[in-house]
């Protein structure tokens, strides 16, 4: 498909971004990542924005892959959308029959009318050849948006899907697992839900993503689906023939105070707990990657390193390998995922017993969002730090996980989620 392109200048992109959000919305399907101009040595841009499909493919996780195999090498062009956690029964001989109160497609790819790249004072507009004449409308209406109105919303009542009393069962339950042999690690997540919940998705993420500034925030539409994602991790990228997973393990908190905030990240590089979490991931990414790499290019290039987010540490690790560049790039997703760090090792086992153990489907929570490209390049973030909204059943709903490995107590478990569910619990309240 021919796109035509053009660029403009802007004068301040946090201005633009907010009201490129507010544009964008009009349209029945969106795509807005945010980089939060997050320093990282694998970022293209520094926001995009993707809307109104002119193509797209939804499905079950029946074939998914190679549905969106076909779809990707006859388009060939710029694609958005995302692989929920349950394509796992596509690749493998698992099942998902945990309650979904969000009903979302299992995947969800379209090919947008009109692409938006950000990078520094510029933006550059590539649209469709059936709609290159709307650029400079486009832009001054953009320019002209005003920007978003907070609410008072109603209040949202949010329940919890497994008692305390039951998740420390289900943890005690899971290191019997471990201690038996059966998995080294596992990501179990619990579900925070409510019913009947009236928001505005924008504001809600504009919030999340001004408490978190991760440099994978996500504003996605489909119609009455919404996911607004504050999500520091990258789940893999693909650069010409170079592949890049980022896996996250290992948690601690920020501190206001310098001296304490420094202290908290230095116990956190030497925890023997979080740093084993990260390497047997790190060790599960280096074998999912080996199944399309070229012979002896697995490495890792970072290993166990602390990134500093506003509210947490983590430790994150940078897995690279590289394909032959006739290697198809959904099967490189498909042979990795889901992801080492929502799953657990060994992978297959580690996901039988969080189908088994977890109460609520997970869907696109710990799946991925992101992008493919005309010539093949991808970029995917994984679904964390995230709440999902369903506005014709007024279902809302966010998860949140920890690893569990031998050395995991239920309580100190409990604790990890509560501080990841923080953020969410503070924008919705």
């Amino acid at each position: 498909m021919l796109r035509v392109k053009k660029v403009f200048s802007i004068e301040n992109p946090e201005i633009f971004k907010q009201k490129l959000l507010v544009w964008a919305n009009q349209f029945r399907e969106v795509v807005f990542l945010d980089t939060n101009n997050y320093h990282q040595k694998y970022s293209n841009y520094d926001a995009v924005l993707a809307v109104d499909a002119f193509t797209s493919i939804k499905t079950d996780y029946y074939n998914a892959f190679e549905d969106l195999h076909q779809y990707q090498t006859h388009t060939k062009d710029w694609l958005f959308g995302y692989l929920s956690y349950d394509l796992k029964n596509d690749t493998e001989v698992l099942k998902s029959k945990n309650f979904d109160g969000l009903e979302f497609p299992d995947l969800f790819f379209f090919q947008p009318k009109k692409l938006f790249f950000l990078k520094d004072n510029q933006v550059e507009l590539q649209y469709l050849k059936l709609c290159d004449d709307e650029m400079d409308d486009d832009f001054s209406e953009i320019l002209k948006e005003g920007s978003l109105k907070m609410e008072d919303g109603k209040e949202i009542k949010i329940q919890q899907r497994i008692s305390k009393e039951a998740y420390l069962q289900k943890v005690s339950k899971m290191l019997e697992y471990i201690h038996h042999g059966d998995i080294y690690e596992a990501n179990f997540c619990m579900e925070f839900f409510a019913k009947e919940a009236t928001i505005d998705p924008i504001e809600i993420y504009q919030k999340l993503n001004a408490i978190s500034q991760p440099p994978f925030a996500v504003y996605f539409k489909n119609n009455y689906q919404f996911l607004l994602s504050a999500s520091p991790e990258r789940y893999l990228k693909k650069e010409g023939t170079k592949i890049i997973s980022q896996p996250i393990k290992g948690t601690a908190r920020r501190v206001f105070d310098i001296e304490l905030d420094e202290q908290s990240k230095a116990e956190l590089a030497l925890n023997p707990k979080e740093r084993a979490e990260n390497i047997m991931i790190v060790d599960l990414v280096r074998n999912d990657l080996s199944k399309t790499a070229i012979k002896g290019s697995v490495e890792v290039e970072e290993l166990c390193q602390i990134y500093t987010f506003k509210q947490v540490h983590q430790l994150i690790s940078t897995v690279i390998s590289q394909v032959e560049n006739t290697t198809s790039p959904v099967e490189i997703i498909k042979t990795t995922f889901p992801m080492g760090s929502m799953t657990g090792a060994p992978k297959i086992s580690a996901m039988k017993i969080i189908e088994d153990l977890e109460e609520t489907k997970r869907g696109l929570y710990s799946g991925a969002i992101g992008y493919f490209s005309p010539d093949g390049n991808f970029d995917f973030n994984v679904v964390i730090r995230s709440i999902l909204y369903n506005s014709k059943n007024q279902y809302l709903s966010f998860s949140v996980g920890s690893a569990i490995t031998s050395e995991a107590t239920p309580e100190g478990e409990y604790e990890e989620c509560l501080l990841k569910a923080k953020a969410m619990f503070e924008v919705l309240n």
